[in-house]
């Protein structure tokens, strides 16, 4: 219990001081708001009411302690651009975003662990090279260029897809799924890769160990010594990197969506930032940035359940 105390606390801690920057460094961006919005031949009235309604005309402290209280309470504000609540047009992105960060997660979990505990067990062979290999390369190579590569080889040459625009789900299950998969496979490969080679040298170090070697004296399957024992311990050290990898997802959705025209959370913080659209901008990044932070801190109670040491901390 005092361990999630503490994490809850580290949690807590870390959203504020995230509100802080975040606050921070759009106050003292150069550009005036109230100008982009009603233009340079705006008269000087109308500039002050648009800046008195936006809070503006505030010293930066309190714009602050009423930003952060509005946004504890739920209240994200209103969007300069598009004259909307900030939370409704977040929720109005939300599914797109979400779809492409689950999907691009389940196929990290379907081909990363197979992968690991192939090249485990292959270790020092053609096959372990082999998956070394490609891991690497997988790492080296940019999601938004490897997204590029798909669309033109997926979208143009053999036409299997749709690489441009969003089909909802509501209107055509299949379409929706062909339009999201090609962005959450160029977002998947480096985070496969990265899950892979962590796996594989968990589970090659596991399998050293005494444990493993007293279950083969008791004649168990290989399979169930490997299933059943080794990956639930080698699994550990890769549950640390999941936060990091979920954060790199939802940065890989972002500039995906740009490239394949996908209305989520990335086309709008693009437009809400050419906008300087103050609001709409803090209250994305805060959402983002809290999903990171509970995502971090759901990870950290997970290792401290597959890891009973942890408790002694």
């Amino acid at each position: 219990m005092k361990y999630v105390l503490r994490r809850g606390i580290t949690l807590v801690v870390t959203l504020l001081l995230v509100s802080m920057i975040t606050f921070l460094i759009f106050q003292i961006m150069p550009g005036d708001p109230a100008l982009t919005i009603l233009g340079l031949d705006a008269e000087q009235q109308q500039i002050d009411a648009l800046r008195k309604e936006f809070n503006l005309d505030k010293s930066i402290t309190e714009r602050y302690a009423l930003w952060f209280s509005d946004f504890i309470r739920g209240d994200l504000g209103q969007s300069i651009r598009f004259n909307a609540p900030v939370d409704d047009l977040i929720r109005s992105r939300l599914p797109v975003t979400f779809s492409l960060t689950i999907m691009a997660f389940i196929l990290i979990i379907i081909f990363s662990i197979p992968l690991g505990i192939i090249a485990a067990r292959a270790h020092g062979k053609g096959i372990d090279y082999f998956v070394k290999i490609t891991t690497q390369l997988g790492m080296a190579i940019p999601s938004f260029w490897l997204g590029i590569l798909l669309m033109m080889l997926f979208g143009m040459v053999f036409k299997l897809f749709t690489t441009i625009g969003y089909v909802p789900w509501s209107e055509n299950p299949a379409e929706a799924f062909k339009s999201l998969l090609l962005p959450a496979v160029a977002i998947a490969i480096p985070q496969i890769a990265i899950v892979v080679r962590y796996l594989r040298s968990s589970l090659i170090e596991q399998l050293d160990l005494d444990y493993v070697r007293t279950a083969h004296s008791k004649g168990l399957a290989e399979n169930v010594i490997i299933y059943k024992h080794v990956l639930r311990n080698s699994l550990i050290p890769v549950i640390t990197v999941m936060g990091m990898i979920i954060a790199k997802i939802l940065i890989g959705s972002i500039v995906l969506e740009q490239v394949y025209s996908l209305p989520g959370l990335g086309r709008l913080l693009v437009a809400s930032i050419s906008y300087r659209d103050f609001p709409l901008i803090q209250g994305m990044i805060m959402r983002i940035a809290t999903t990171v932070i509970v995502v971090n801190f759901i990870v950290d109670v997970l290792y401290r359940v597959l890891d009973p040491r942890i408790r002694l901390g």
